[in-house]
């Protein structure tokens, strides 16, 4: 992805984002019910590389499956390109885990951006600890051969309701994670980037007594006068 994008999307809050996409019709496009593990103090941004999961059959999915070099869940972890996020479709099903540490840890290694599952981590708090960005929907131990079957690899995919294309640009904060449509992603940095300089603008004139009439959204003239003293003297 365009590294000026990568960087303006690591300053800006997944709900600043949202606003931003919803002008553009766009609803659907934050992952429900995810969390972050260990918050590391800096925004999860790169293109997604996806898995999908559906219901396990038991002949197919015993352990003995794990032997076989193709295993979907297994290839993800190794051709997820560097600066990606890998996202996994686990039917918003945290019955099975989706992942462990040991995967994870290799997914790191391998320089991932990040992970999200919309179902649960194994050793998940180990994975809290690693140095990348992982969100889920709550801890789970059984083996995903238990109810899922690692199916689709790098294909267009659900992930918390919301829909996830390969290259999609994924971008996760401290409080959840959003899916940005590629040929959107430079225009959307942008204006998320100009929504942020407005937005500490105004924290700033509401701690200090000024009304959100007016301000918030800004309808009247007269904060746009102060909102362009307040950006020159800040060098923003």
């Amino acid at each position: 992805m365009n590294e000026e994008t990568r960087q303006k999307l690591k300053g800006v809050s997944v709900a600043t984002l949202a606003t931003a996409l919803y002008k553009r019709g766009l609803r659907s496009q934050v992952i429900q019910g995810v969390n972050p593990l260990g918050w590391k103090g800096e925004n999860m941004v790169g293109p997604a590389y996806t898995l999908r999961y559906m219901p396990a059959r038991e002949d197919r999915n015993q352990l003995v499956e794990f032997r076989n070099p193709r295993h979907p869940q297994r290839v993800a972890i190794e051709e997820c390109p560097a600066g990606h996020v890998l996202v996994m479709d686990s039917r918003k099903s945290a019955t099975a885990a989706s992942a462990g540490d040991i995967l994870i840890t290799r997914l790191m290694m391998r320089g991932g951006a990040g992970v999200v599952t919309d179902g649960g981590f194994r050793d998940a708090a180990t994975i809290a600890d690693l140095d990348i960005p992982a969100y889920h929907t709550r801890p789970s131990s059984p083996t995903n051969l238990t109810t899922n079957e690692a199916i689709g690899l790098n294909e267009p995919i659900g992930c918390g309701d919301a829909p996830v294309f390969p290259g999609d640009i994924i971008v996760g904060d401290a409080d959840c994670v959003i899916v940005i449509p590629q040929d959107i992603a430079d225009e959307v940095a942008d204006e998320a980037v100009e929504m942020t300089v407005y937005e500490d603008f105004v924290v700033e004139q509401v701690k200090a007594g000024v009304s959100i009439i007016g301000l918030y959204p800004r309808t009247m003239e007269e904060h746009a006068s102060t909102f362009e003293e307040w950006r020159k003297a800040q060098g923003r």
